[in-house]
């Protein structure tokens, strides 16, 4: 009888969770033949991200980004991380009056995020990772599910981009991609793939409203990268060869979600805030 109402239960909880699909997920491991679960993060805690696991980035970072990282902007509540754009006023720290460089030459912080890490924490070399999670696609988000290498400098580091979200082109834009290092000092070889995010809503109005699962598949051959298991994006490692020789995708990468503001995610001086991105789980398998 016990037996009976738990799989009564299950199965009553699968159809509703298929069908609210805007809300936290019901934190049930799935099972994948051949693989086991070597990492699972479930938000299922009140506060900071666990410190065991995730770093903080703090201040300007990259790409000329309008967003000053830092803790006070990542959260963990009702099962899922929630990261928030906020607007801002405050001076900039690292000030410096007459200075070249964008990170210190801005006299104010005019808006917040946060970026959260593992590195030096957790790394990974092959697997299944899925991530399931809402973006927020208001002007001027950029929110993204990515991994890079230790021990080089960019690009020959690698980088796989799960999930990006930006303007291409001034348009609302999916993004899966893989890069390595060509000839010369920080110049990338891409492996892009973009699906229109006004192609999504047209099949589905609700689209952006909804958790998605962000899944890469990662072999000794091919990166493989999925939304909904749809595939997006498959790049063989024997073409990621950096131009020293090495391949960076042979190598463990960590994990960074990130909401930054601006730059390529456009002008969000107009958009209405806070700017949201949750995260529901991270998983790998192995």
């Amino acid at each position: 009888m016990k037996k009976i109402i738990l799989l009564s239960l299950l199965s009553t909880y699968v159809f509703v969770s298929a069908i609210n699909p805007c809300k936290p997920t019901k934190k049930m491991h799935q099972t994948i033949d051949g693989k086991k679960l070597v990492f699972s993060e479930e938000f299922n805690y009140k506060g900071k991200p666990d410190s065991t696991i995730w770093n903080f980035e703090q201040g300007f970072r990259r790409n000329e980004e309008l967003q000053w990282y830092q803790t006070e902007n990542a959260n963990c509540s009702n099962g899922r991380l929630l990261i928030e754009g906020r607007k801002a006023n405050f001076p900039n720290p690292n000030f410096v009056a007459n200075s070249n460089d964008w990170r210190t030459n801005r006299e104010f912080v005019r808006y917040t995020a946060s970026s959260i890490t593992t590195s030096g924490k957790r790394q990974w070399l092959y697997g299944r990772f899925e991530v399931r999670a809402r973006i927020d696609t208001t002007m001027g988000s950029w929110p993204a599910i990515w991994l890079l290498g230790s021990g080089k400098e960019w690009p020959a580091c690698g980088e796989i981009d799960i999930m990006e979200f930006y303007r291409y082109n001034g348009k609302a834009t999916i993004l899966a991609n893989v890069a390595w290092a060509g000839k010369g000092r920080y110049n990338a070889i891409w492996d892009n793939y973009r699906k229109s995010l006004s192609e999504l809503v047209t099949r589905d109005k609700n689209w952006a409203n909804k958790f998605h699962v962000w899944r890469m598949d990662w072999t000794p051959t091919e990166i493989k990268l999925y939304v909904d298991d749809v595939l997006y994006n498959s790049t063989l490692l024997c073409e990621t060869i950096n131009a020293d020789g090495s391949n960076p995708f042979t190598k463990p990468m960590y994990l960074l979600l990130n909401l930054a503001l601006g730059s390529n995610g456009g002008t969000p001086d107009d958009s209405n805030f806070p700017i949201t991105y949750e995260v529901d789980y991270v998983r790998v398998y192995q």
